[in-house]
């Protein structure tokens, strides 16, 4: 313990040094969608790149089809062997005339709450996020001169962009990405006082559906009542996708889904998830998924279908009194467990087609699909990092599944076969992807001391 607490101190008297490095990174405009920013992502991989390899690194900075990936190895023989895993590149900044300061000049502010943030695009999301980590090697470096653990760190630039080819990067060196387990800091903390591991991701399949009828749009006066309308067939299909009780209708939809554990349900029972925390503050007040499941369970544990938009018809200002001849939609799918996206897109395209009248026809697009990820809940990496976080805050970590998708973890697992701990310290009203972007300087400056600690913790386990 005597080494961990000389890391944990020199985090806490070189808080302003971490500050300006974080900073300095911060005011790149690294926005991967945009190409006229490209040559910013590459100006963050080589600021990134020359800290880790000031700190010891072995660094490289590789290319990729979109924005280039750092990669960084600090080895240890022997020693068990972590790959951390971020990304540098943000979001856009629009719009700008909401940022009550500019977004790429980072400052420390104070919330209505008293709090300290750090107010800037990718405070949060994901730049502060990642230095937590770098933080914490230099304080175990400075204090011991090695890392407790192997270190592997890779931060990609396109993660922003759908992490645009990264996974055929991982593909190509896998040998290079090789390690025990994965960590990501992306994610969040249950609140600002209790720490989280993410610990299930679901994943996502997402389709277009074109509902065509008559080869134009036409006069509702002449054919109102004769003519077939797509509007009218297209909402037939949204509305079958539901029976009563809310759930999805499609055939098999619920192979692969399984149960919770008693012990996790009633940990999350005590978590106060009510429909007046989580749906009050957004106007709505009732549960809208399956019946007979806790609110949490609906966003976390259990799969979805939402319809993300209808197209179709005359939408201008005033009358116009048509039929029209298409009419499409986009509707996703939260998927967790087994589920597997390419036997749901074939499901749901034949549940289409089984509704298309016969003088009608339709076009199913299916997008790239992921499948979810569920970490084992015996996994020994899990309660070690708990144990260490609960050290950190003083509360035990919860446990708890994101709605969300990260594609790439599950290409870590695909790819390296290696379970990620996603363990993050953003708050829910960091405001990431919106203007006034911030980071609590408390999440800040207490990711690094738990990093610290869950480097330490990880490196202890010999026998792994």
């Amino acid at each position: 313990m005597a080494a961990l607490d000389s890391v944990l101190n020199d985090i806490d008297k070189d808080l302003d040094n971490a500050l300006e490095r974080l900073f300095a990174f911060l005011r790149i405009p690294s926005i991967s969608t945009d190409q006229a920013y490209a040559p910013h992502c590459r100006e963050a991989a080589a600021w990134l790149a020359a800290d880790l390899t000031a700190l010891g690194f072995e660094t490289s900075v590789e290319e990729t089809s979109l924005h280039p990936v750092v990669l960084a190895h600090k080895p240890k023989p022997g020693a068990p062997h972590v790959l951390f895993y971020g990304h540098y590149d943000v979001q856009p900044v629009d719009p700008l005339d909401l940022w009550e300061t500019p977004p790429f000049e980072p400052r420390i502010a104070t919330d209505a709450k008293g709090e300290k943030t750090i107010v800037a695009r990718g405070a949060s999301d994901d730049k502060g996020q990642v230095m937590t980590f770098v933080e914490a090697c230099r304080a175990h470096l400075a204090m011991n001169a090695e890392l407790p653990c192997a270190v592997t760190i890779l931060i990609e630039g396109a993660e922003e962009n759908g992490s645009q080819g990264l996974p055929e990067w991982v593909a190509r060196n896998k040998d290079r990405l090789a390690a025990d387990v994965v960590l990501v800091c992306d994610t969040s903390m249950w609140n600002p006082t209790t720490p989280a591991i993410t610990s299930s991701l679901r994943g996502l399949a997402y389709f277009e559906v074109e509902v065509t009828c008559a080869d134009r749009d036409l006069h509702s006066g002449f054919f109102g009542g004769a003519a077939r309308n797509p509007i009218h067939v297209l909402s037939r299909i949204l509305a079958d996708l539901h029976d009563d009780d809310g759930k999805v209708t499609l055939p098999g939809f619920y192979d692969g889904v399984r149960e919770r554990p008693p012990e996790v349900l009633e940990q999350w029972r005590g978590l106060d998830f009510t429909p007046e925390t989580f749906l009050g503050p957004i106007g709505l007040s009732e549960p809208a998924g399956e019946r007979g499941r806790l609110l949490i369970e609906l966003v976390q544990s259990r799969p979805a279908c939402d319809v993300n938009g209808i197209i179709g018809g005359y939408t201008g200002e005033g009358t116009k009194t048509v039929i029209a001849g298409k009419a499409s939609a986009k509707v996703s799918f939260r998927l967790v467990d087994d589920q597997d996206p390419q036997k749901l897109a074939e499901t749901f395209e034949a549940f289409v087609r089984a509704r298309i009248p016969a003088d009608c026809s339709v076009n199913v697009i299916c997008y790239k699909g992921s499948r979810a990820i569920s970490l084992p809940f015996d996994m020994p990496e899990l309660e070690t990092a708990r144990a260490a976080l609960q050290d950190e805050w003083g509360v035990p970590a919860v446990t708890v599944g994101a709605g969300g998708s990260i594609p790439i973890v599950g290409d870590f697992k695909r790819l390296l076969d290696r379970n990620t701990l996603l363990i993050g310290f953003g708050l829910d009203d960091d405001r990431i992807h919106s203007p006034n972007e911030k980071y609590d300087l408390r999440s800040f400056h207490k990711g690094t001391r738990s990093w610290a600690r869950i480097l330490s913790a990880l490196g202890a386990r010999r026998g792994h």
